[in-house]
Order: structure tokens, then C-alpha cells, then sequence
């Protein structure tokens, strides 16, 4: 009898030690505090846990996002490899003139952009950042699910950017900013942008038709977002656009899915949360045709601004800036987003 009751009491410790370890499992795409609905706002403190802000020398330059206690998402167009004594990623941040007890501040150990990446056509727009310690997880942080190279995006899709955008004075918005966009199907997207840029298999574009409500009020290097039955899963990463919330000028995402054997490379191991999306129905894309006439859009303004609709809502202007570069004849201008900005 008693040798049964210690066994008994060995079982149960086993037990007790199997759910202890199950508990600290890697899991991705979790928000606790998230409870989205439709429209430009402030987000709530901790709806999206995974947002990181990247500084350069003490000033904030871009998004990101974190997908494991390791690694930070980003574009490649943010920063160098001769950045990282400079470099810093906040996570828990969600008002950056207050920043707050919860914020939590690591230097890099190492910074991993594509090898591959042209910082003129914006192919390969991705960047990995190594933190210099693990990061524990909490209801502010938390690690984004990222996308199989099997998954699928069907036009129309809904999905979220999120960001510290510009406001009408040229200065970020204090606190984290969160807009609604559809996916536009890559046919549909070259279609819209034949006269501006080349959309290859390596990008995803998101966008509303009637323009209004675009990234250029989000971060580069930021996560663009949909969600599945079970978690939030990182479409794109904010890479660039023609204009901000201009009618068929979607914005231009690097395509997370493209580089799923890259980022397990990088990651030599190290826990990430792959998942694949599989949307139902058939893709409205490959029926789309485009129309023979070129879509008007002869006038590229340096300034610009979105009322009432615009991310932050409430009649507050959006205001960014462009770089030109002119091919020729073609006068192909490609806005590069820093910090929401357009520079």
C-alpha cells in the first residue's frame, strides 16, 4: 500500500512537471487586449503586443515586430549593419512621450538584412534583428505568428497596419496608431502601379480602392496583419508606396511568406511560430483584367493630407513627404517610409 501511494505521488508529480513545461510551450499571435473593429484610431494599450519601435541613436526611425524572445521583423531599408552600436528596439511601447513603467529596452547583437536586397526597386525589403538579451513575454509582449510559403492571400482580405504615424506638424503621433486595409491581389496591384513599380511574387500590396487610408499612417519596417481562427498572423512587412491613401495606389508590403526558408536559416533553430493561411472561396485576382487605358496619375504631390478618414480620425492631417526619382521620361518615384513618414 504504501509503495502504491508513493507511486501514486510520483505520477502526480510527473503530471504536475508535464503541464509546468507545457505551459511555457512557444506560442504566437496571442493578444489579449485585442478587440479590433473597422477604422483608423488610436490602438488600445497592449492590443498589439508583437509592435516594436526601432531607434537609431535615441531617435525612433521604424517599426517592427517581434517573432520570438530573440528576433525583431523589419525592412531592409531602415538601417545597415553600421548601425547596430547605435541601434535599439522598445517593445511594450505604446506612447512614445511616455513611455511608461512597462517599456522595455534591448540593444542589438546583430542585424541580418537580405542579401539580396535592392534599395532601389525594394526587392527583398526584409531585415532580421538580433536582440542582445531574451525578452520575457507578457499581455504587452508577445511574438507574431509569420506565414508558411504555402499560405494565401486573397484579394479583399481584411487586414491592419499599425504604426507611430506623422500628424499635420510634421512630429509622430504620441501614441500607437492602427488602420484597417483589404489585400489587393498582386495582378490587380501591378495593374494599379504599372506606371510607378514592378510588383513581383516577393511583395503584397494593401489598399482600398477609393484610397483614403493607407501604411504611409503606419511605420517601415512594421507589420501588416490578418488574422486566423486562432492567431494573428504577419502578412507584410511596410516597405513603400506612391503616395499615401490615393484611389488605386495600394501600399507595397514585402511578403513574409517568400522568405520562410531565409528566416528559419537566420534563425539556426530558434523557436518562430510558422503557421499557414489558407483563405476560403477562389481568389477574386485571377479574374481580374486590367483595363487597357493607363489609370491617371500624372500629378505626384510632395505634400499631402487625408482628413476625417485618415488613421488617426477626428479631422487630424496626415502629412508626408517623397523622394523623386526620375527614370527619363517615366519620372518613376518610389516613397520610402521612415518612421510613417515618407522621406
Amino acid at each position: 500500500m504504501a509503495v502504491r501511494q508513493v507511486a501514486r505521488g510520483l505520477t502526480l508529480m510527473l503530471f504536475v512537471f508535464h503541464q509546468g513545461c507545457d505551459s511555457q510551450e512557444f506560442r504566437c499571435g496571442e493578444a489579449v487586449n485585442n478587440n479590433r473593429i473597422v477604422g483608423g484610431q488610436e490602438a488600445d494599450p497592449g492590443s498589439w503586443p508583437w509592435q516594436a519601435a526601432l531607434y537609431l541613436f535615441d531617435t525612433f526611425t521604424c517599426g517592427g515586430t517581434l517573432i520570438n524572445d530573440h528576433w525583431v521583423l523589419t525592412a531592409a531599408h531602415c538601417l545597415t549593419t553600421e548601425d547596430l552600436s547605435g541601434a535599439e528596439v522598445l517593445l511594450s511601447l505604446h506612447n512614445i512621450s511616455d513611455p511608461g513603467p512597462d517599456v522595455v529596452t534591448v540593444a542589438l547583437d546583430e542585424i541580418i538584412c537580405h542579401p539580396a536586397y535592392n534599395s532601389f526597386t525594394f526587392e527583398n525589403d526584409i531585415c532580421l534583428l538580433k536582440l542582445s538579451t531574451p525578452v520575457t513575454f507578457s499581455d504587452s509582449i508577445q511574438p507574431i505568428c509569420l506565414p508558411t510559403k504555402g499560405s494565401t492571400f486573397h484579394t479583399g482580405l481584411s487586414s491592419w497596419v499599425t504604426g507611430f504615424g506623422t500628424i499635420d506638424n510634421g512630429n509622430l503621433a504620441e501614441v500607437l496608431q492602427e488602420v484597417n486595409v483589404p489585400i489587393v491581389g498582386n495582378t490587380r496591384c501591378q495593374c494599379y502601379l504599372r506606371d510607378f513599380s514592378e510588383i513581383t511574387e516577393n511583395m503584397v500590396c494593401a489598399g482600398r480602392e477609393a484610397g483614403g487610408k493607407d501604411s504611409c499612417q503606419g511605420d517601415s519596417g512594421g507589420p501588416l496583419m490578418t488574422q486566423t481562427s486562432t492567431s494573428w498572423v504577419e502578412v507584410g512587412v511596410v516597405s513603400f508606396g506612391d503616395g499615401c491613401g490615393l484611389p488605386r495606389r495600394p501600399g507595397v508590403y514585402t511578403r513574409v511568406s517568400q522568405y520562410e526558408d531565409w528566416i528559419r536559416e537566420q534563425l539556426n533553430g530558434s523557436d518562430v511560430g510558422f503557421v499557414t493561411v489558407t483563405p476560403e472561396g477562389i481568389d477574386p485576382d485571377l479574374f481580374f483584367t486590367c483595363p487597357t487605358a493607363t489609370p491617371s496619375t500624372t500629378t505626384h504631390h510632395y505634400k499631402m493630407t487625408t482628413e476625417d478618414d485618415s488613421i488617426f480620425g477626428g479631422g487630424e492631417t496626415l502629412i508626408h513627404f517623397a523622394h523623386f526619382l526620375s527614370l527619363g521620361a517615366v519620372g518613376l518615384c518610389l516613397h520610402v517610409l521612415f518612421g510613417g513618414a515618407l522621406l
